[in-house]
């Protein structure tokens, strides 16, 4: 791991994000690998937390079980970090939702808020931010000064994709913030989208334009 970056090295990873880059994927295959990618990369992002131990009875006897004892709360930021949802709550049922929504100014590229609906945030609470795109880093980093605010136990950031850019604002103001992705990518262009990237992955994914 590099500056609390942790790129998953899965082959079921490799190959979905093959599909979702490839501007040829239609709509239903777009949601099916985009739901598969976000299952492992939640996968990864639990790893580190806290277990609790139980004692159960198996059919042929009993034995110390296991099971994943930290409270975590999922906030996806509206509207594309909403496709990363399925993922997350297929793989963590118990998981709360908080629901952010972030609009980003097409000129300037700063992102203004406009909704905030969290369930309870404490020093016990796990927040996974979600974002598939992180390019320049403005919308989530609002996202992590208000969720700061609460302070959590710990704080990791999920994307499907990652700039470099994104990456050093966000590890420039918030340094323990480990940040979960599938890759990163070369840059961003003059009008900040990532390069080579996905292209705009809410549109993509629920089939707007």
């Amino acid at each position: 791991m590099i500056k609390k970056v942790e790129v998953v090295d899965h082959p079921l990873v490799t190959d979905g994000l093959a599909h979702l880059r490839d501007k040829k994927t239609e709509t239903v295959k777009f949601r099916y690998y985009s739901d598969k990618v976000c299952q492992l990369l939640f996968a990864e992002a639990i790893r580190g937390l806290m277990f609790r131990r139980e004692t159960i009875e198996t059919p042929c006897g009993e034995m110390e079980v296991q099971k994943l004892a930290d409270r975590i709360v999922v906030v996806p930021v509206l509207r594309s970090g909403i496709a990363m949802l399925a993922g997350a709550t297929w793989l963590l049922p118990k998981v709360e939702v908080g629901f952010v929504g972030m609009e980003r100014d097409e000129v300037t590229a700063v992102a203004r808020e406009y909704y905030w609906k969290m369930p309870k945030i404490d020093t016990e609470t796990v927040v996974m931010v979600t974002d598939p795109m992180l390019a320049t880093g403005g919308s989530l980093l609002h996202l992590l000064r208000r969720v700061k605010e609460s302070t959590p136990k710990l704080i990791k950031a999920v994307c499907v994709v990652a700039a470099p850019e994104g990456i050093e604002a966000v590890h420039k103001e918030f340094p323990n913030v480990e940040i979960i992705t599938a890759a990163v990518d070369e840059r961003l262009n003059e009008k900040k989208y990532i390069v080579p990237g996905i292209g705009d992955y809410g549109d993509r994914y629920f089939g707007t334009e």
